[in-house]
């Protein structure tokens, strides 16, 4: 089925980070093993994995022996991931319309990726569709008030075009996504804190710059005058962290673990 029409500038603005998200996922590790630990996969298990990116969280499910789908819009992200795990099996697709048979997989995990779906109703019936009954779900989204939702609305004063109503941020509580999955499956929550630790508010630009595909996109759409004010309110947002040692930028999310009824 591909990436939907209505989509393809996503796919376009996430995949142009390519190879470099790697790095951004990293930094993601501890929320990722958080929802994998919640998920709690099994040797055999059929998982699949939206918003894959590069891949880490389908390599670690993978780890568990169980047999892992991964599949994200950026035609290069996936590229990337099979040259990390040539044995998983990552496909480039859309979670608005996933291209698997009803109840074909065991648990569906996504850690910060179907969060940002443009149609996240649709994407979470689809989510809902795939998974088997008694079959789980766990998923890892950036709170409201989170600072990752914050530098949300930084990029949003410097971008030409309107922001999503509602933001991918607005679902990020419990009575958000109970609102988009409840109905499929029974959920319950944890709240979780990642922390970016790097050594300054310009190695943060550095790698959201070149890592990151809205914050790419974004740098590279803006002519050379709203360039250098949108990197200097990104470096000054990071400083705000500043500690001793470097910047220390805690990241709240929220992990719903559901059971498909």
């Amino acid at each position: 089925m591909g990436v939907l029409p209505r989509n393809q500038k996503a796919a376009a603005a996430w995949d142009s980070a390519a190879a470099h998200y790697e790095r951004i996922s990293l930094h993601l590790g501890d929320a990722i093993d958080h929802t994998i630990l919640r998920l709690a996969p099994h040797a055999g298990e059929r998982i699949l994995d939206i918003g894959t990116g590069t891949g880490l969280a389908a390599r670690r499910v993978a780890s568990t022996g169980a047999a892992v789908v991964g599949i994200d819009l950026g035609a290069e992200l996936i590229e990337t991931a099979r040259r990390l795990a040539p044995a998983i099996d990552f496909r480039v697709g859309d979670a608005e319309q996933l291209p698997f048979e009803d109840s074909s997989f065991d648990a569906v995990i996504s850690t910060f990726g179907i969060m940002f779906a443009g149609r996240i109703k649709e994407a979470a019936r689809e989510t809902a569709r795939v998974t088997r009954k008694g079959g789980r779900l766990a998923l890892a989204w950036w709170t409201a008030d989170s600072t990752v939702s914050k530098k949300f609305h930084l990029h949003q004063m410097f971008s030409p075009v309107a922001a999503p109503a509602p933001s991918p941020y607005h679902w990020g509580a419990r009575e958000g996504i109970k609102e988009l999955f409840g109905d499929a499956f029974d959920l319950k929550f944890e709240l979780g804190d990642t922390c970016l630790r790097l050594s300054s508010g310009e190695e943060a630009w550095e790698m959201f710059e070149k890592g990151y595909g809205p914050t790419r996109t974004l740098a590279l759409s803006l002519p050379e005058d709203r360039y250098r004010e949108f990197r200097r309110a990104f470096i000054d947002f990071y400083e705000g962290c500043r500690t001793e040692l470097g910047i220390a930028v805690p990241r709240e999310y929220l992990v719903a673990v559901g059971t498909r009824r």
